[in-house]
C-alpha cells in the first residue's frame, strides 16, 4: 500500500432549512433535489495530504429554495515517500480514500436527515468511486 490513513474526522456539518416551508418543500417532494459528491485535496505537511469528501443535497432547479445540507469528512493520509506516480496519487484521493469513508459519511448525512424529521431519505449504500473515476477521465 502506497499510503496510511492517520487520521479521520467530521470537518463541516450544515444543515439549515431557511424557512418553513423549504422544509415541506423536501418532505413533499425530495426528487426535486440531488445528491452530489465532491472531493478536494490539499497538501498539508510534507507526505501528507488532507483529503475532503463531502456529500451534499442540492435542488435541480436553482430557483428552488436552497437547503443547505453538507457534510464534509476530513482524511489525513500519510503517504509513502517513495511513491512518484501521479496517476496512483490520483486514484488515492478520488478512489482509495472516498471508498473508505463513504459509508461513515453517509452514515453522518442520514442521521441529520433523520433526526430532523426526514424519516424516508434514501442516499446510495454504495458509490462506485473507480466507475466515476474512469467516467471523468474518458
Amino acid at each position: 500500500m502506497n499510503y496510511k490513513i492517520i487520521a479521520k474526522y467530521i470537518k463541516t456539518l450544515n444543515f439549515d432549512i431557511y424557512k418553513p416551508d423549504n422544509f415541506f418543500s423536501l418532505i413533499k417532494d425530495i426528487s426535486l433535489y440531488k445528491f452530489k459528491i465532491d472531493i478536494k485535496s490539499n497538501r498539508y505537511k510534507d507526505n501528507i495530504i488532507e483529503i475532503q469528501t463531502t456529500l451534499l443535497l442540492e435542488p435541480k432547479d436553482k430557483s428552488l429554495d436552497r437547503i443547505d445540507a453538507k457534510v464534509t469528512y476530513s482524511t489525513l493520509v500519510e503517504l509513502d515517500k517513495n511513491l512518484t506516480d501521479k496517476k496512483r496519487l490520483e486514484e488515492i484521493i478520488l478512489v482509495d480514500i472516498p471508498s473508505e469513508v463513504y459509508p461513515e459519511l453517509r452514515k453522518a448525512f442520514i442521521f441529520i436527515f433523520e433526526n430532523s424529521g426526514f424519516r424516508e431519505i434514501k442516499v446510495d449504500q454504495n458509490i462506485d468511486f473507480r466507475k466515476l473515476y474512469l467516467s471523468k477521465k474518458n
